[in-house]
């Protein structure tokens, strides 16, 4: 024992265990989930592929046009692009647009035979990369890396002999990169969208069930815990990787299911007690089934298994019909308005509890019957992929998008630059092009801010490289050891520190790189700085000239037409003339569409930073209002429902076309006064069910119009109180001018 303790202690006196700081390090960066953390696992990941490509190809295969390509596309893909999601989601995705790089690098190569072909295609394919945003956030993540994968070529020398070299230095980087992704320091696991929404599902399962009991009412901590799962879902606060943003049928799908959750949950939490009285059974047994729906829904989105068709169907197709017949409660002695409104939201319930079944189903890969589409929410739900993805880029392809303004934004300026860069033969020009490509932002402001920092940093950065290029000399050895440990700084440093740390150290990073390619002087570090010059007064010059002021003006644009959208809706709703389901449908499409563009707005609108003391606007509730028209709207109108809205006739037909041509003109007039920069009216009149006479019965539907309605006004009261501020110019509603 003895000796095997001295022996102990001299291996360890030998190899001394890191100190407490050096571990303390390494398990924040394991296992951290702060921005630092993540830029530091993030920085070992990409200093370690592109440094080992870069070295296999110039010390291993003495080949620098192979480690050139290694290197940047290590870079591109995990320094200049910001793929959201786990180790293994990067990895997927860098190996599927691995084609795409191919394509980019040859038609770079190809390209640089004259500017002006250069130049075409900086356009386009920067164009088109930048549009491919609308495909959601993993691919609107690679677009940048992807770009530099074609700006690199694209400059003379003009060299297809080499294309090979390319195509082969640039495939080892990026399959270096995949095995980092995988292998090393994975990110810590986030909840998943479809954990979240079943989360929410159970939750919505928890409230229907304490309303089927006595005392007929949610507890705090019930309300509390509704609140809480359904904020969960709201979609800032799902991680980035995790939002269901895709073309495709299964992402539309789990958006879906998630903000059918979200409804469910607030139909719940809205809830109105019975009063004295108990609930009638068949409400009861209708929240009971809602609760059991929610519960399936729940445990098939958590075992990815679909629940197949439940009993919540016709579970409200018999409360239809007990509605109108003898046991309704509206025709027994002592009922009150206030019990249909229960009953009509306790209906919006159970439409939402079923949207989130169906929804979920269709996630999960099931097929939807007829009878499940016909209400027009799924309309997707049959489509193929391909025609799927066209609805949503000819969707987008239109000025009034922001991702086509992007798109145009980002490929005018490296258009631009490459144009500069080639007229005037700028030395290593591509810097001039990736310098517009990175600092470039939404708003002519952020982008000047963005540039004034960046210059600084890059002339601090050419300073420090010229000292370093002075001091190494020639010695590509130096250069070749300091190398990883300048990286690893830049991409941990850099993230985190912003944007002229980041132009400052990668200007040494790639004065290091150069250096060992080909004997350098101190020059090298001027011309570095001179080229992030020229691309950031291109990029200033775009910024100004194309949307300035980014999607905030954007949005405030989109949102007035949406809820010029919302009041054409509500008026061809309710309206006594409108027997043709025709123009219906034609304004329930318009506002599908309004919706679309006012979203993708908007998430822009939370991505571009506002000025202290600006007063912000509770946009999302413009969005929210326009599902609620939406969704409302479709099951007022459902085919084959016998008491649906048209079948209305007499004094509460003419009381639902009244109140509902009173809320859609109130909508288009606040609509109209966005649309020119206006303050809209605060306080809207909310539009009453008409008092009928005693002898005069109101069959269920005239309250689930009205409660609507009602919910629509309420709405248009917290849209136009939260917008006043931000507009100019009170306009005085029609009846109160001269």
């Amino acid at each position: 024992m003895g000796p095997e303790r001295d022996t102990g202690g001299t291996a360890s006196r030998a190899c001394p265990r890191p100190g407490p700081a050096l571990r303390r390090v390494g398990s924040a960066l394991r296992h951290g989930t702060d921005g630092s953390a993540y830029a530091g696992r993030r920085a070992v990941r990409v200093t370690l592929a592109a440094v080992l490509a870069f070295y296999i190809g110039l010390y291993g295969l003495h080949d620098p046009v192979a480690a050139t390509y290694g290197l940047f596309a290590a870079v591109s893909m995990a320094g200049l692009s910001r793929i959201p999601g786990t180790g293994r989601q990067r990895a997927v995705v860098e190996l599927r647009v691995l084609p795409v790089g191919w394509v980019l690098v040859t038609a770079g190569t190809l390209l640089a035979v004259h500017t002006w072909a250069a130049v075409a295609g900086t356009l386009v394919f920067g164009f088109l990369l930048s549009f491919a945003a609308v495909a959601g956030p993993r691919l609107a993540g690679a677009a940048p890396g992807l770009q530099l994968l074609y700006i690199l070529p694209c400059f003379p020398p003009y060299a297809p002999q080499t294309l090979g070299e390319r195509l082969g230095g640039m495939t080892l980087g990026i399959l270096l990169l995949v095995l980092a992704e995988v292998l090393l320091l994975p990110d810590p696991p986030v909840a998943s969208y479809r954990a979240l929404s079943a989360d929410a599902a159970m939750t919505a399962a928890r409230c229907a069930t304490e309303l089927a009991r006595p005392p007929w009412s949610l507890s705090p901590e019930t309300h509390a815990a509704a609140r809480s799962a359904g904020d969960a879902l709201r979609p800032f606060r799902v991680p980035e990787s995790e939002r269901p943003a895709g073309p495709g049928r299964r992402e539309r799908a789990l958006s879906q299911t998630g903000m059918a959750a979200r409804v469910l949950l607030a139909r719940l939490q809205k809830m109105p007690g019975p009063g004295p009285r108990s609930p009638r059974p068949q409400s009861l047994a209708l929240l009971h089934e809602v609760a059991a729906s929610a519960r399936l829904t729940a445990a098939a989105l958590r075992t990815g298994r679909p629940a197949g068709p439940g009993r919540l169907w016709n579970a409200l197709a018999v409360y239809r019909r007990s509605r109108t017949g003898p046991l309704n409660e509206a025709t027994t002695p002592g009922t009150t308005t206030s019990v249909m409104r229960r009953q009509a939201i306790l209906m919006e319930a159970a439409h939402a509890g079923m949207a989130l079944a169906t929804a979920s189903d269709l996630a999960l890969g099931r097929r939807l019957g007829p009878s499940e589409t016909q209400d027009g929410s799924f309309w997707y739900a049959g489509r193929s992929t391909v025609r799927l993805w066209g609805h949503r880029l000819m969707g987008h392809l239109s000025p009034r998008s922001v991702y086509f303004q992007n798109a145009m934004r980002i490929g005018l300026a490296l258009a631009a630059a490459r144009t500069v860069a080639g007229v005037d033969s700028l030395p290593h020009g591509f810097w001039a092009m990736l310098a517009a490509l990175t600092l470039i932002r939404t708003t002519a402001a952020q982008t000047g801010t963005v540039v004034r920092q960046a210059l600084i940093g890059a002339l601090l950065g050419a300073l420090a490289a010229a000292a370093l290029l002075v001091f190494a000399g020639g010695s590509t050895t130096a250069y070749a050891v300091v190398l990883p440990a300048i990286m690893l700084a830049t991409f941990w440093i850099g993230p985190t520190r912003g944007v002229g740390w980041a132009q400052g150290m990668f200007t040494l990073v790639v004065s290091t790189v150069f250096a060992q390619l080909a004997p350098a002087t101190w020059q090298l570090a001027e011309v570095r700085f001179l080229d992030v010059l020229t691309g950031s007064v291109i990029g200033l010059a775009i910024g100004l000239l194309a949307w300035p002021r980014g999607a905030q003006e954007e949005l405030r644009r989109d949102v007035a037409v949406l809820l010029r959208a919302i009041g054409t809706t509500i008026a061809s709703t309710t309206s006594v003339r409108a027997e043709d389901p025709v123009e219906t449908q034609r304004s329930q499409v318009a506002l599908r569409h309004a919706l679309t563009l006012a979203e993708s707005s908007f998430a822009q609108y939370q991505s571009e930073p506002r000025g202290p003391g600006t007063p912000g606007a509770d946009w999302q509730a413009t969005l929210m209002t326009g599902h609620h028209a939406l969704r409302g709207s479709q099951r007022l109108l459902e085919p084959g429902d016998a008491d649906g809205i048209r079948s209305l006739g007499g004094v509460c037909r003419e009381g639902v076309a009244q109140d509902g041509d009173e809320l859609a003109g109130r909508y288009v007039l606040v609509g109209a006064l966005l649309a020119s920069a206006q303050r809209p009216p605060s306080g809207c009149r909310r539009p009453e069910p008409d008092v009928l006479p005693a002898d005069t019965p109101a069959p269920p539907v005239y309250y689930d119009a009205e409660a609507w309605l009602r919910g629509l006004a309420v709405d248009l009261d917290h849209i136009t109180a939260a917008t006043a501020t931000t507009m100019a110019g009170p306009l005085p509603l029609p009846e109160e001018r001269d």
